[in-house]
């Protein structure tokens, strides 16, 4: 049933991806009455007959897909009036670019909107209660997303910090595996939560160096992703650092994980961004060296533990 916040007119969205993440949005839009179309790589609709007549395409693809399909979708000749919606989190790791900036470079025309927050989409497909943001710089296009996808069970705020927006729901995944590997080895509430409390100005620094607005990280798309993939057995990157914390190779965990464990890639694309800037992510550099084979889980929590101690100043340069 659509909430009485819906448009007048039905939308038609096609929607790129079939996960559960891609198969959980499209639940929530169909559910407020819009037309749907999907698209997969392993199904037999073209891309030219998904997005045909579309007024919406949201992109749920993983983010090693995303340049691609940007450029197949370039060649589809879109009107300009097709909003693109980016639901993937992650870093290119070869340019640290974001999923939004790569479709606003191949489809300069288009308006972009960021989807974002605390979204494990397996509770979103069972129908409990969630929040979201749609980050654009076209306020109006934002809101027509916002639009099509709030319900009485999704609540869908908007705001004009596309990129803090999208940083938020990348770089956090990197602190999920951190935060799966210090439950995986027992340590404890107190660790945990200074792990997470730590972990928030880390990310604040990068991205405020990107150009984000640091509110913006303490909001659902910073703050509060970050609590939801850092605490739940849902959440893949937290099962990466859970399993390598319990012995298991990072190749085999990957083989068996049902998804993409985006924080993997984006861990190291963050550690070589803040290297070159000399931005310090502490954090994010034990997980990169971890999930390159440079240390074990336990040596990666002993060098956190033994950093020199300092006064802690509540300030994002800190």
């Amino acid at each position: 049933m659509a909430n009485e916040n819906s448009p007048l007119r039905s939308s038609t969205v096609a929607i790129l991806g079939t996960g559960v993440w891609g198969n959980a949005l499209a639940t929530l839009a169909r559910n407020n009455g819009h037309a749907v179309h999907t698209w997969s790589r392993r199904g037999s609709v073209t891309l030219a007959d998904t997005v045909i007549g579309a007024d919406v395409v949201l992109s749920a693809i993983s983010m090693q897909g995303v340049a691609s399909m940007a450029t197949q979708l370039k060649g589809e000749g879109l009107p300009t009036s097709v909003i693109l919606v980016s639901a993937t989190k992650g870093l290119a790791p070869e340019t640290q670019r974001t999923p939004s900036q790569i479709w606003q470079a191949a489809l300069p025309q288009n308006p972009v909107v960021v989807l974002s927050g605390p979204n494990l989409s397996q509770e979103i497909e069972q129908g409990l209660p969630a929040a979201t943001v749609m980050a654009s710089h076209d306020l109006q296009a934002a809101e027509r997303v916002q639009e099509i996808f709030a319900s009485e069970r999704f609540r869908v705020y908007t705001n004009s910090d596309c990129l803090g927006t999208e940083l938020g729901g990348a770089l956090k995944n990197v602190i999920a595996i951190a935060m799966g590997v210090c439950d995986g080895l027992q340590l404890g509430s107190n660790a945990r939560s200074a792990l997470m409390t730590r972990a928030l100005p880390e990310l604040i620094r990068v991205g405020t160096h990107l150009g984000g607005k640091a509110e913006t990280f303490l909001g659902l798309s910073g703050l509060g992703d970050l609590l939801a993939t850092c605490t739940s057995p849902l959440s893949r990157n937290y099962q990466v650092g859970y399993q390598l914390a319990q012995g298991k190779s990072l190749e085999k965990i990957l083989t068996d994980l049902k998804g993409t464990a985006e924080g993997v890639n984006t861990a190291r694309a963050l550690v070589d961004f803040a290297s070159r800037e000399a931005i310090a992510v502490p954090i994010s550099d034990q997980v990169g060296r971890l999930l390159d084979g440079e240390c074990s889980p336990q040596e990666a929590a002993a060098e956190l533990m033994a950093r020199d101690v300092k006064p802690e100043v509540c300030s994002i340069g800190q």
